[in-house]
């Protein structure tokens, strides 16, 4: 077979053939390669680079079940047990400190009352008060840290004193002291969460003031002045996203402190009160008859190290993520 012949004539140019040249075929998978490129070519940030990090650690994911568990617990207490442990006809004050049983799994406390039903309802405020104060320490802290460390000068000055004044206190007695001051004026759970919240926050503002310091030198904040950009802006656009990892971590760590805090206060009887549950309460409530029933102390103190362990398990695992050096 020969090859076409070149055809001169009007609208063809010399050495154009009739046969028209058809355009390649794209390769197949082209497209999921462009996308698989761009993916790559995206640059990672240093969250994404902790999560991938955090996947392959098994202390963070068993932290995150157990975490995850007593948060459900927390919410729908009544997916683990039907017993309602604030209605009294589920107490029987002849069966007290009874073992455990049929329909009673970890038996019953010092006022026949079910002890598996009050433990898995003392979560809830447990876990409330240890998030609420890590939230509103984080908060409190983490402006006053912002914005002394931007700043500078006499307000750095004056706001890193009195955070001093407060490392000064000890945390459990000055919220001892708080709590027991107040005692009777606010609802008892309220009550806690602000005595914890009163001296928790410094801790929070000097890990973000020393976050800042570090940043605002660097060329991006030097950028975002030179354009014109305002205080607030640089501080909350630019400054808290790039100072936010080592505050989170803090927080992580100290929700666990602040649930055993909530039961030492509640041990010592300026916590939780009655008709209330918490498991520093329950621990308070079985001490005395600890060594003819020790169930009733058990457990609760149980679930306590446990979901105080988890919040510091998970709180190492982001500290080891977020911070490069410990990679």
């Amino acid at each position: 077979m020969s090859n076409p012949t070149p055809l001169d004539g009007p609208g063809l140019e010399e050495g154009k053939t009739m046969v028209a040249d058809a355009p390649a075929a794209p390769a197949p998978g082209r497209e999921g390669r462009r996308r698989h490129a761009k993916k790559e070519a995206k640059p990672a940030s240093l969250w994404t680079d902790a999560w991938h990090d955090l996947r392959r650690r098994p202390m963070f994911i068993i932290s995150v079940i157990i975490i995850l568990i007593l948060l459900v617990m927390a919410v729908w207490p009544s997916l683990f047990t039907s017993i309602d442990p604030f209605d009294a006809r589920t107490c029987d004050l002849s069966a007290a400190r009874q073992g455990p049983g049929p329909g009673h799994l970890f038996g019953r406390d010092n006022l026949g009352c079910d002890l598996y039903a009050r433990t898995i309802y003392g979560a809830r405020n447990s876990i409330v008060i240890g998030v609420l104060t890590t939230v509103l320490t984080a908060i409190i802290g983490g402006l006053f840290g912002i914005f002394a460390g931007y700043r500078g000068g006499a307000i750095d000055t004056l706001a890193s004193r009195i955070t001093e004044i407060f490392f000064a206190i000890p945390s459990v007695l000055g919220a001892l002291l708080i709590a027991s001051t107040l005692r009777g004026k606010y609802n008892s759970i309220l009550l806690v969460i602000l005595a914890l919240s009163v001296l928790g926050w410094p801790m929070v503002y000097r890990i973000m003031r020393a976050a800042v310091i570090t940043a605002k030198s660097q060329d991006f904040v030097v950028a975002a002045k030179a354009l014109g950009a305002g205080s607030g802006r640089i501080m909350f656009r630019h400054l808290l996203p790039n100072s936010l990892a080592s505050v989170i971590v803090v927080a992580t760590i100290n929700l666990g402190t602040y649930i055993a805090a909530e039961a030492a206060l509640s041990f010592l009887g300026v916590g939780v009160q009655s008709p209330d549950i918490s498991w520093g309460l329950m621990i308070a409530d079985a001490r005395d008859r600890f060594i003819t029933a020790p169930l009733p102390l058990v457990f609760p103190a149980l679930f306590l190290s446990i979901t105080v362990l988890a919040f510091i398990m998970m709180g190492d695992a982001v500290r080891d993520a977020l911070d490069p050096k410990l990679r």
